[in-house]
């Protein structure tokens, strides 16, 4: 079962011991970087996996304008992008729901099945404006053990999340961000008619930003590690909510 969200949302108080300035400058993506990435989105090796017919390929989803600036999704690549996602995960406000604290082979073991995998998850970093500064995981949830615990319907497609860095909290990000990466998973998988999200029923902010995003709370599950909040946003009702 993947982790829980972690806070994202009003309310977060950040951690004492964090600034927060350090979390993502050096990962700012360089005009080269950039470059390598386009590159890699028309060429890569991922581009002829089978796997593409489960969740399609996010990385190749164009950026969207949103008010919190230009935002796309990169798939993750360990060899550049494990420093930065080990540090969010060492964040006692994100490890307290993730349980990923440790060195960076805590989080390698945790992106090794999803990149090894039949394509059913694609962990990928949330770009900014340039800047990377949170972790996505796009999953089938219709194939996920979560399947067991509610109702699922074909292709319904699942989000967990992390914002990385203290500045991007409480300031409204997360729930501007969710909606997007809601309408890019709705925009571009047509037969997925929900996009549905299980966090913490104990992570008051992050289930506030999932309602603030245009998700409906449809019922609390007993999951093997936590007691969740399954959230709902629905294709059919997505221009009203």
């Amino acid at each position: 079962m993947p982790p829980a969200d972690p806070s994202a949302e009003p309310g977060a108080a950040p951690d004492a011991g964090s600034t927060g300035a350090e979390d993502t400058l050096d990962l700012k993506l360089t005009e080269e970087l950039l470059a390598s990435i386009a590159e890699e989105r028309n060429t890569g090796p991922g581009r002829d996996r089978a796997s593409r017919e489960l969740l399609g390929d996010p990385g190749a989803w164009p950026p969207v304008t949103t008010a919190a600036g230009s935002f796309g999704l990169l798939p993750v690549r360990p060899e550049r992008d494990l420093p930065v996602l080990s540090r969010w995960m060492n964040d006692p406000a994100v490890a307290a729901f993730w349980e990923l604290a440790g060195p960076e082979s805590v989080t390698a073991d945790h992106l090794r099945p999803q990149l090894d995998g039949d394509g059913r998850s694609v962990p990928c970093l949330g770009v900014l404006d340039g800047t990377p500064m949170s972790y996505w995981e796009i999953y089938r949830a219709d194939l996920d053990p979560l399947a067991r615990h509610y109702p699922a319907r074909p292709h319904d497609t699942g989000v967990h999340l992390l914002i990385g860095g203290v500045r991007n909290r409480g300031r409204g990000v997360g729930t501007t961000l969710l909606r997007a990466v809601a309408d890019l998973v709705l925009d571009n998988l047509p037969r997925c008619g929900r996009v549905v999200a299980e966090p913490d029923l104990r992570n008051t902010p992050s289930v506030s930003a999932f309602l603030s995003a245009g998700f409906r709370f449809s019922a609390e599950v007993e999951l093997p590690d936590k007691r969740a909040a399954l959230m709902i946003r629905d294709r059919t009702y997505r221009a009203q909510l």
